[in-house]
């Protein structure tokens, strides 16, 4: 017997099983992936996404880029927010987020 035939007699009829094996490892890392990033990120720009459109005049705020502020007026894309006495500023919806408990202003005044 040549080693030829005999490497053939070993391999015959598992062809279908390890090409499925070979893309357990593949299909299991996306499924991880998915739970532990894609979901938890989907899940946060939702409720980002929520947040902004229940925003309300009177609400506290702080943007991304920092000031903290009272919404004063709203429009479609953009809101005034009043930083200080008589101080107002037009920011975009966008730039909202986090929402503060009312009266946390004062507090920090």
């Amino acid at each position: 017997m040549s080693i030829a035939s005999a490497f053939a007699q070993a391999s015959g009829g598992g062809v279908g099983d390890s090409g499925l094996i070979g893309l357990l490892p593949i299909i299991l890392m996306f499924g991880l992936l998915y739970f532990l990033m894609i979901r938890p990120q989907m899940k946060r720009a939702k409720e980002q996404r929520q947040m902004i459109e229940s925003l309300q005049k009177g609400d506290e705020v702080v943007t991304s880029g920092g000031m903290v502020g009272r919404i004063t007026k709203l429009a479609d894309a953009y809101l005034t927010l009043e930083i200080a006495p008589n101080t107002e500023v037009s920011v975009q919806k966008a730039a909202v987020q986090v929402l503060l408990p009312k009266g946390t202003i004062k507090s920090i005044q």
